[in-house]
């Protein structure tokens, strides 16, 4: 077997050589070569190599080399080789096979209710009934439960949510997010036709950034992120082709936005692209840092100075912890700054169902609001998103219950503020917990989780580990959060998903497990890592 082993792969090596992507038939080898090799998808490849050299590969019009370039320059750490692996431990653990633990903790995704929190009572209510019209019968659920969803479904073709919606969203809901950034921001007028509902706050970003990325060689649009950064940003910039222009969080003043390296990052930038677009994650992920009200002025001067278009992610505005942090949306500190900056910075800022205190991931619920655009590309929006038909109508529903909640005198007012304030409270505590015990140990970092999700502590990893992650061809932070996978079944997100300056290793974790079950993983982590540690000292 070795020896057949051997010949397959002087067979490839040449095919290595000459080209950065495989053949058809060295595809098919490669399968082949897996199969033999004993990994878990050897049975797979197997199969799937008798199938290609079956069916004559070399005629195959979709191959690794006429597929788009631009799809395979894609990468995104939160759902990357890490977590296929706990997928693939835990059906291990299902079959019996034994492990050094129990469960695969997967603290590598911002998802509420896959941790176990509990959805908030009123927007499953109103949910249920939009669903299932007959429920208005039911004497089990309060008068403005029903209230609400018989609004939402008046609004719907047919009076049902399984119709298909105006491309922009349903014009009733779009009214409500209005009024709702205009509680939120103290009265700053909205309008609803600049409101565009989405698929999440996903869609609508990669949305927007369709708009934006244009032209070839230095005039193609550059794109100004922060590293670390939420890998969406980077993954859609690759698959349009556009120039990621990293400008790098302070962590040294806990993960802070220095204007100063905003310049020298667009500086740089403009001698080999046209910077024509700035990313901010308010507050931030992985990073959770919540921006200061001068810090937004300040970013909004440069903006203007600079002649860029601002996106401004603020889906985890309802999650805010730490003491002296308060969330400023951009577009209300943009018009308390008078007409100078209202009248000409075009901005589009984004919300989402997936975070705050609801966590409902699985509506695909989300916003976004545009300021100052053109009304010709305005046009051009509208027809991009029609193009797609139309976000998902029980996912607008539920938005229009978060942006439109209980009142105070209304039935349902005092149990949807008890739970809204426990999620939020529970957060608070384990945002708190996690850089407390993250702490305790000489060899990690960890700056205070201000808001959203998400801790992104630094980690010592000694120099024989990164030699070892270097000849096996992974980064040294993939290299740890893998071994701490295989030996604790926690799963993490190396930090170079998210970029990291030089020589620096982080991991992204979430906050979100129930707080025992955080304590624990926490005890774990910082225990293995002073193990791993030890052993590669």
């Amino acid at each position: 077997m070795s020896i057949l082993r051997g010949s397959l792969r002087g067979v490839l090596a040449p095919n290595v050589h000459r080209t950065s992507m495989p053949s058809p038939l060295s595809s098919a080898l490669l399968c082949l070569l897996r199969s033999l090799s004993g990994t878990p998808l050897a049975e797979r490849d197997g199969k799937v190599a008798r199938k290609m050299s079956e069916n004559g590969t070399c005629n195959r019009i979709l191959t690794l080399e006429s597929m788009n370039p631009c799809i395979q320059k894609v990468e995104y750490a939160v759902r990357g080789p890490i977590v296929i692996r706990a997928v693939e431990l835990e059906k291990e653990l299902q079959q019996g096979v034994k492990k050094p633990f129990t469960e695969v903790i997967k603290a590598n995704i911002g998802d509420a209710h896959a941790m176990g929190q509990k959805p908030i009572t009123f927007l499953r209510q109103v949910s249920a009934i939009c669903l299932y019209p007959e429920l208005m019968n039911d004497n089990k659920f309060p008068e403005d439960v029903k209230q609400k969803a018989a609004r939402i479904l008046q609004a719907c073709g047919g009076h049902s949510i399984g119709a298909y919606s105006a491309s922009q969203g349903i014009e009733v809901i779009r009214q409500d997010v209005a009024k709702y950034i205009e509680r939120r921001d103290g009265g700053i007028q909205s309008d609803p036709n600049n409101i565009y509902l989405s698929t999440g706050a996903s869609d609508s970003i990669v949305t927007m950034l369709k708009l934006l990325v244009s032209g070839q060689g230095k005039s193609r649009t550059g794109v100004l992120i922060p590293i670390p950064q939420y890998p969406l940003y980077s993954a859609a910039l690759a698959e349009l082709n556009a120039v990621q222009v990293n400008y790098y969080l302070d962590e040294e003043n806990c993960w802070a936005l220095d204007i100063n390296e905003l310049r020298r990052s667009l500086t740089e930038a403009r001698k080999h692209c046209d910077p024509k677009v700035l990313c901010i994650i308010n507050p931030g992920n992985p990073t959770g840092q919540v921006q200061s009200r001068k810090c937004i002025e300040d970013v909004i001067r440069f903006a203007a100075e600079e002649n860029l278009f601002l996106m401004a992610d603020e889906v985890y505005q309802d999650n805010v912890y730490a003491k002296g942090c308060t969330f400023h949306s951009f577009k209300k500190v943009l018009f308390e700054m008078g007409p100078k900056y209202s009248e000409t910075v075009e901005l589009a800022s984004f919300h989402s169902t997936s975070k705050g205190y609801m966590g409902e991931c699985g509506f695909r619920g989300g916003y976004m609001e545009v300021i100052n655009m053109d009304p010709a590309v305005k046009q051009q929006l509208t027809k991009l998103v029609s193009v797609r038909l139309c976000p998902p109508v029980p996912g607008q529903a539920l938005l229009d219950v978060i942006v439109n909640p209980p009142k105070p005198g209304e039935p349902s007012y005092k149990q949807f503020m008890a739970e809204k304030q426990a999620v939020l409270g529970n957060l608070a505590e384990k945002a708190r917990l996690t850089e407390e015990i993250l702490n305790q140990s000489p060899g990690i970092r960890c700056n205070p989780v201000q808001g959203a999700m998400y801790s992104f502590p630094r980690i010592h990893i000694p120099e024989k580990a990164i030699k070892l992650a270097q000849a096996e061809g992974q980064a040294p932070d993939m290299f740890f959060c893998m071994k701490l996978l295989e030996e604790t079944g926690i799963c993490v997100v190396p930090g170079s998903g998210f970029g990291q300056r030089e020589g620096t290793h982080h991991f992204r974790m979430t906050i979100l497990p129930p707080t025992d079950k955080l304590k624990s993983l926490l005890e774990r982590l910082k225990d293995f890592h002073q193990k791993f540690t030890e052993e590669y000292s």
